[in-house]
């Protein structure tokens, strides 16, 4: 007999085989494409602000964002897996020590920016395996091998005129 727990799980992975759900932590900028049906016509409505609390929780995962709208703050809750929610996007990154980011909702101006998360880039891509470089080195090779018996073609070419 199945729990209520494979029961949610089981439904979180059909719902993210059909679409795929962006990672994003609280302090991020984001922009929710949310599903607005209109009588007969469907459209996708942006709303984009601070995440500023993700609850993880299976099929009830949520998170909440806020933005300021003509000079009043506006916040909204959002289920991570309902079908309204089209598509999320993360504009920027934010550098932030906590997971609820309940203490914006009292500040103003500039004390309620979050800085920026620098990502550092170096400068090898260590993605790629050493499997990928042995191969990479086999191809250059070969292509070396080419240009030589080319060149080594024209001289003979030059040599009987």
């Amino acid at each position: 007999m199945k729990n209520i727990e494979d029961i949610n799980r089981e439904a979180v992975k059909k719902i993210t085989s059909n679409k795929k759900i962006t990672e994003f932590v609280p302090g991020d900028t984001i922009k929710v494409g949310v599903k607005i049906i209109e009588g007969k016509r469907e459209r996708v409505q942006f709303f984009e602000g601070v995440c500023i609390a993700k609850k993880n929780r299976d099929i009830n995962s949520s998170f909440t964002v806020r933005k300021i709208s003509f000079g009043e703050g506006v916040e909204r809750t959002f289920a991570l897996y309902s079908p309204i929610v089209d598509s999320i996007k993360v504009i920027r990154s934010g550098d932030v020590k906590r997971s609820k980011l309940y203490y914006l909702r009292d500040r103003k101006g500039k004390s309620a920016r979050i800085s920026e998360k620098i990502k550092k880039k170096i400068g090898a891509d260590l993605s790629v395996q050493a499997q990928d470089v042995a191969e990479i080195d086999s191809q250059q090779k070969i292509i070396e091998e080419s240009k030589k018996e080319a060149v080594k073609q024209e001289s003979k070419k030059e040599q009987k005129k």
